[in-house]
């Protein structure tokens, strides 16, 4: 039996600048991922460890990552184990390759020769380990503009039967019925490479079949990258063991990563309050959870959406938060305000510009005139005289 770690799309190095401050907190989560699959190897007495390309989010990773990645990969080595990777769209094999300009093996202390640390590209296609009875093929493409599949042509020697031959690849799956990704595969071309099994890098999430003899799998990555999907962080234990009468590859998904993703849908007709808005925030706070909240109806006269006041209130109860604001302003009520008054004439106006727009089927600059309306009429509600909203 052959025992493999599939990891891919650990995208090392990612800014996420779009989380802010919580960017660095899940830049070090990817990396601990990272590192924790490679434990979960040791643990497991893995052979190898196949890292099916976007290794790194580009190719111009810090030295601190960079050191951190040999440091791990060294200490997987010393486990008795080996890993093989391959390049990806992020990391393309272009002339400034992280690849080309580093080398993981030395990086990592190992000695000349050493077949611990394996990087595969257009210039090594594959390596052997005699030991094992296992060939991996690396699939690998010159830059990620390249615009045919990586396994076009590509067909494993028949020559050894008892050697088990593995593919690496770094490529969207084509699916019938939508329009094919530039670079993607088919499993009409999985199935007819003659792999044992392909692990496949480029969709985030899990995805895994067999086309016609052939196994593949996509593991998606050990920690997310994008935060605003709900697939969770994770690798693939894939075993390969064979019979007199059959060949098997068994494939266990193992979860890994720490962050998760939220998308709360909130009624704003039923919320009376901010506080009341915070609160069913709270409710479901996380400090693992990357949460985006979606408000929408119309608000309730006591609802102010305050951006600002909100995240200082629940800082630190999520990793992040989004909150996304299509709720439409309520209707003003209460008596008008004489005509010829400063009130009578801001609410004339911006009446009018509502049915304006409405007729004219301008609904962003109907709901901005709402909203105008009610942030003025909110100004004016502490003025007796007003009338709007039940002027105090």
């Amino acid at each position: 039996m052959v025992r493999l770690l599939h990891v891919a799309d650990a995208h090392l190095g990612a800014r996420h600048v779009q989380l802010g401050a919580a960017g660095t907190t899940q830049r070090e989560r990817q990396v601990e991922a990272f590192a924790g699959a490679l434990a979960l190897a040791a643990r497991e007495k893995v052979d190898l460890v196949l890292i099916a390309g976007d290794l790194f989010d580009s190719n111009t990773p810090s030295h601190r990552t960079l050191e951190r990645v040999a440091a791990e990969l060294r200490r997987l080595v010393d486990a008795g184990s080996r890993a093989v990777l391959i390049p990806g769209h992020s990391d393309a094999y272009e002339k400034a390759s992280v690849y080309r300009s580093f080398d993981l093996a030395v990086l990592a202390g190992l000695p000349p020769g050493s077949d611990g640390i394996t990087v595969l590209s257009s210039q090594r296609p594959e390596v052997s380990f005699e030991g094992l009875g296992v060939t991996v093929h690396g699939l690998v493409q010159s830059t990620p503009a390249d615009a045919g599949s990586p396994l076009a042509g590509f067909q494993a020697p028949a020559a050894r039967p008892e050697r088990w031959n593995i593919g690496l690849a770094h490529a969207p799956l084509r699916t019938s019925g939508e329009e094919a990704e530039s670079g993607a595969i088919g499993e009409e071309e999985i199935a007819a490479t003659g792999l044992d099994y392909v692990a496949l890098g480029h969709v985030h999430r899990l995805l895994q079949g067999r086309a016609g003899s052939t196994a593949w799998a996509y593991p998606g990555p050990p920690e997310l990258v994008h935060v605003d999907t709900d697939a969770p962080g994770q690798v693939l234990l894939v075993e390969l063991t064979e019979s007199a009468a059959s060949r098997n590859v068994r494939i266990q998904p193992w979860p890994i990563g720490r962050t998760r993703y939220l998308h709360l849908e909130l009624d704003a007709a039923g919320i009376e309050n901010q506080a009341a808005l915070v609160e069913q925030l709270l409710a479901v706070a996380d400090p693992d959870v990357a949460c985006l909240a979606s408000l929408s109806g119309t608000r309730s006269e006591g609802l102010v959406v305050d951006q600002a006041a909100i995240h200082e209130l629940v800082d630190g109860a999520f990793l992040s938060l989004q909150l996304g604001d299509e709720s439409t302003a309520p209707p003003v009520n209460g008596p008008l305000p004489p005509p010829r008054t400063i009130a009578g004439v801001f609410l004339s106006d911006a009446e009018a510009r509502i049915a304006s727009a409405e007729a004219e089927n301008r609904l962003d600059d109907m709901e901005e005139a709402r909203e105008i309306l009610w942030s003025g009429a909110r100004v004016l509600q502490d003025s007796p005289e007003s009338g709007l909203l039940g002027g105090r």
